[in-house]
């Protein structure tokens, strides 16, 4: 249910998924989500017919022009037990999240880095076939800075309203913590006018050219970055935090940029924390369940035991062999 709703905004959902696998096992094949809000918005969004890896959206009925017109309607953050491994994991997974959530304040930050992708890739393919048409690659290199700089704009301006929000409070109780951007063109921004960080980014790019080769791969651009996130109180990287803190840092950065959202567009984003209370004691948990009816965010919960909701004010059910059924409990 909680990747239902997850796939009414652009994305991949909750789990990244590949759209073929979202059918039914053993079914016809397709599948489709549809969603009416009270404010009589309705989005709907479902698999192409032939093309297994698409899908298309509606919105009150109607295929729009883009799918940020989408995100610009609704809304969604989410928590899941994978992303306990943030801390830890690559900066890839650290980079996915930072996107996601620059996209939900800023839906044209996904083509931003999408076309950045796309010329990147077609540089790396140029480059191993020599000889290779120097003006061909004089473009997509250009494309690559431009795209770059405005996506590692966004970036940047994301972890600084976030750290500001969250100091304000936003994520209270939870403990503080302060994110970092780690990334050559974000320090170029920190000096410079974007558009002569564009032209150091195409230079760079020019003079890598057989090294790039060799690699089969880029050394400059939004794939170099990462995402630094301290414990501020603590002055320690969270990935020295035990994982309990961890969590509840995680659950800090979910709040402030539910917050963040709140604040821009005058309506709270949908919050799907799947099994969230995980590695929480019994302090947190409550601290949670405040938090959620202080900041009054409509959010989904989900768990495998009734009992660690207790003290939570909310309607209950259960999922049994594919209904969902009203809990008394």
């Amino acid at each position: 249910m909680l990747e239902a709703a997850s796939l009414l905004v652009p994305g991949r959902g909750l789990r990244g998924a590949r759209f073929a696998e979202l059918a039914r096992q053993g079914g016809a094949g397709g599948w489709a989500v549809a969603a009416r809000f009270n404010n009589a918005l309705e989005i709907g969004t479902g698999a192409v017919d032939g093309a297994p890896e698409r899908r298309e959206f509606r919105l009150n009925g109607v295929k729009p022009r883009a799918q940020s017109e989408v995100a610009e309607q609704f809304a969604a953050v989410w928590l899941t037990p994978q992303m306990d491994r943030l801390f830890t994991d690559t900066a890839s997974g650290r980079r996915k999240f930072l996107d996601r959530l620059v996209v939900a304040l800023e839906p044209h930050h996904a083509r931003e880095i999408a076309a950045f992708e796309s010329a990147s890739a077609q540089r790396n393919k140029l480059l191993a076939e020599p000889p290779y048409d120097a003006a061909w690659a004089t473009a997509l290199e250009d494309s690559m800075a431009r795209h770059a700089v405005a996506a590692t704009a966004a970036r940047a301006a994301l972890v600084a309203r976030l750290n500001a929000t969250i100091n304000a409070g936003a994520a209270d109780p939870f403990p503080r913590v302060m994110l970092g951007l780690v990334c050559s063109i974000a320090q170029r921004l920190q000096q410079e006018p974007a558009v002569e960080a564009e032209d150091w980014l195409r230079a760079a790019l020019g003079a890598s050219r057989q090294a790039d080769a060799g690699m089969k791969s880029s050394g400059y651009g939004l794939q170099k970055a990462d995402l630094l996130i301290t414990d501020e109180a603590a002055a320690r990287p969270a990935a020295f935090s035990s994982t309990g803190q961890q969590k509840a840092m995680l659950i800090g950065i979910v709040l402030g940029h539910a917050a963040m959202i709140a604040a821009s567009r005058g309506e709270a984003p949908l919050l799907l924390l799947d099994e969230p209370l995980v590695h929480l004691d019994a302090a947190r948990r409550q601290a949670l369940f405040t938090a959620l009816a202080a900041a009054d965010f409509p959010a989904w919960l989900t768990g495998t035991d009734m009992e660690i909701f207790e003290g939570l004010d909310a309607a209950r059910y259960e999922v049994k062999e594919g209904e969902v059924l009203a809990s008394d409990k």
